[in-house]
């Protein structure tokens, strides 16, 4: 009786570990189930771009997009309907309302919202944007 467990134990595990062994080997790197990505597109979605406006450029950004204003003076450009949300104290700034330094903003989607340079300014950027 106790022979017949074991054996059936043992059975399982070996299906166990030999399915795992198949299903591993069946997804090569590159595949459509594995796929490699560039070391410059995982930078480009994790880090922040530090880019430079000077006095009346906007900043346009797409959906997505996270911005910090790190030195200067701007101000916020809503869509007409909705603001720029600004993670940071939880609202959203409607256009014309003063962006404060080291928020974090979001633009929810691309449609027009971002942030105008009163001054020169020096924002961290990370997502797609346009510089008008």
């Amino acid at each position: 009786m106790k022979k017949s467990i074991i054996v059936s134990i043992v059975t399982i595990l070996v299906m166990v570990l030999g399915i795992s062994i198949v299903m591993a080997a069946t997804d090569q790197p590159g595949s459509e189930s594995d796929p490699v990505v560039t070391k410059s597109y995982v930078d480009s979605k994790t880090s922040f771009s530090p880019i430079s406006l000077t006095a009346g450029q906007k900043l346009i950004g797409g959906e997505g997009t996270e911005l910090i204003l790190r030195s200067g003076e701007a101000t916020a450009i809503d869509n007409g309907a909705n603001g720029i949300s600004d993670l940071t104290v939880g609202m959203d700034l409607m256009t014309g309302s003063q962006v404060v330094t080291n928020h974090l903003l979001l633009v929810p989607r691309n449609d027009g919202r971002g942030i105008t340079a009163v001054t020169d300014i020096w924002v961290m950027v990370r997502g797609t944007y346009t510089v008008q």
